[in-house]
């Protein structure tokens, strides 16, 4: 077995790192960067991934994607969708399963295959870095991604060419490259990753070699793409009420006042005020308008992103509570994800767990550290830890009407297995529909729905007197398998649950066929 790298696949940024002896090393590329931005952008001749993507944004904002890892597994009608589309640049619209993917001329592209782009990026990297064929990676996920979520990062992977060996969590990440497991004393972490997009907070224990997930929590809607957005309606409503001109209405411009906030958002974390000037930004109709702001200062922005700083605190109480563990009883509380820079956020998790957080790691390349740890362990050439990490969603089936039966709650250690007795509602009732749903509401029209499968040929007997025996397995990967046996004759279905949504097989394999590589011989150009 070669190397298997550990690639952070993040929603601003994306890393690489492996193994090496004893250490891990974060893998930089030819310029020598070893952060890569998540960025796509597509020219007429070519397609652009990371830095010289970036830097081509203003002038190409229609076909330039960023924020990808928001659409992974989602759907175009979606609550959160629906507002991320006002103010994208690039077009999103609805696949003809009704999937999240990018429109960029006449083209569409699913958020897969976008994300191959930024993984196959991370693969050369390691490739050229260790001098040889990369095959097999972790790539990392935030904790409270749903199925088919995970399943969509899988898919990417496989059109990268990578045979993605585990999904695992980015706090679990964290902690791993933490080098907590190093530290002999038992312990309680908290783990508080918020990056560019995704928000998680994740309670483990580390106790006699073993990291056990306690519990996790979060929001997958939250993060530093959303705090530069305070900072973008504030400034485009203060132009506005300037100068009459609605820069929204241009995305050249608002591209523009996208990166210029950002940088103001990174330098608000060192210093107390920040400057913006974008001369020329727009015209009107006494000539050029320029937008500058001298005194940008950390107090206004701390107000315009306060409602976003407090929606951090309930997924860590939720968390804490679901880990039966109080704010005193953790140890350390590790801050992950570069947002966890900006002083407010330092702030509310001190607040909330009562003590300092440690800042003894980069946050950028940290989660990417884990994943790496994780192959190392995979291949053997580190075996001091053991990691049991859970479930981040309740698994179910529909019963009556709208009603949704957990079968395996929320925080289970996985890998597991539960099961449930289920009786038929009818008279004479000769089948029924297994309809699988992960969530927390008690309506499943308010969940994921997983899949369905049919257990035919029941005996016909008075309502509630036919017995169905359903068992829920979830092994390592999180691949949720279900069975369903009629108790009396032993009837038996089943079925490997993947999601209603996503690639169906042969979409894949069409889009990964694309992205093979053309390797050339001395008797010529084939596609292997």
């Amino acid at each position: 077995m070669g190397k298997i790298v550990g690639i952070d696949l993040g929603t601003t940024n994306s890393c690489v790192a492996v193994v090496e002896g004893d250490h891990v090393t974060v893998i930089h590329n030819q310029r020598g960067n070893r952060i890569l931005p998540s960025v796509v952008a597509f020219t007429n001749e070519d397609c652009l991934v990371g830095e010289s993507a970036k830097r081509q944004a203003v002038t190409n904002p229609t076909r330039t994607v960023h924020g990808i890892k928001r659409l992974m597994g989602r759907k175009a009608d979606s609550e959160r969708l629906v507002e991320l589309k006002k103010t994208s640049p690039y077009q999103i619209v609805a696949a003809a399963n009704g999937d999240a993917w990018i429109r960029i001329d006449n083209k569409e592209y699913g958020p897969q295959e976008i994300s191959a782009l930024i993984l196959k990026e991370m693969k050369d990297y390691a490739q050229d870095y260790l001098g040889e064929e990369v095959t097999e990676a972790i790539v990392t996920v935030p904790a409270y991604f749903d199925d088919s979520q995970r399943q969509a990062t899988r898919a990417a992977g496989k059109i990268a060419g990578l045979d993605v060996k585990k999904i695992l969590n980015e706090p679990t990440a964290a902690a791993l490259g933490y080098g907590a497991h190093k530290d002999k004393k038992n312990q309680v972490l908290a783990v508080f990753d918020l990056g560019g997009g995704t928000f998680d907070i994740t309670i483990l224990r580390f106790e006699d070699g073993v990291f056990e997930v306690l519990a996790t929590n979060g929001d997958t809607f939250l993060g530093g793409d959303d705090f530069d957005q305070g900072l973008v309606r504030y400034l485009v409503k203060d132009f506005m009420d300037r100068h009459g001109t609605d820069l929204t209405k241009d995305p050249c411009a608002l591209q523009r006042l996208r990166d210029a906030c950002e940088t103001a958002k990174k330098e608000l974390s060192n210093a107390p005020v920040a400057a913006i000037n974008l001369p020329f930004v727009s015209v009107g109709p006494a000539g050029p308008l320029h937008l500058q702001h001298d005194g940008l200062s950390r107090e206004l922005f701390d107000q315009l992103t306060a409602p976003l700083v407090e929606r951090l605190e309930i997924p860590c109480r939720t968390a804490m509570e679901d880990a039966h563990t109080k704010p005193e009883q953790i140890d350390q509380v590790l801050l992950v994800g570069g947002m966890t820079r900006v002083p407010a956020v330092q702030r509310k998790a001190e607040a909330i767990f009562g003590k300092k957080p440690s800042k003894g790691v980069n946050p950028d390349e940290i989660v990417a550290v884990g994943a790496a740890t994780q192959g190392a362990i995979i291949t053997g050439e580190l075996s001091e830890v053991v990691l049991l990490d859970v479930t981040p969603h309740s698994l179910g089936i529909r019963v009556v009407e709208d009603e949704m039966s957990i079968v395996i709650p929320k925080n289970t250690t996985i890998p597991t297995s539960e099961r449930k007795v289920f009786a038929t509602t009818r008279d004479d009732q000769d089948f029924v529909n297994i309809e699988v749903y992960q969530g927390e509401s008690k309506l499943v029209s308010q969940n994921t729905h997983l899949g369905r499968f049919t257990l035919g040929g029941l005996p016909r007997k008075p309502v509630g007197q036919v017995y169905v025996d359903v068992v829920f397995t979830i092994d390592a990967d999180g691949v949720v398998h279900v069975t369903a046996k009629e108790m009396q004759s032993g009837k038996e279905a089943s079925v490997t649950v993947s999601p209603s949504s996503g690639l169906t097989t042969r979409q894949l394999e069409e889009i990964t066929q694309k992205h093979r590589p053309v390797v050339v011989r001395e008797a010529g150009i084939h596609a292997p």
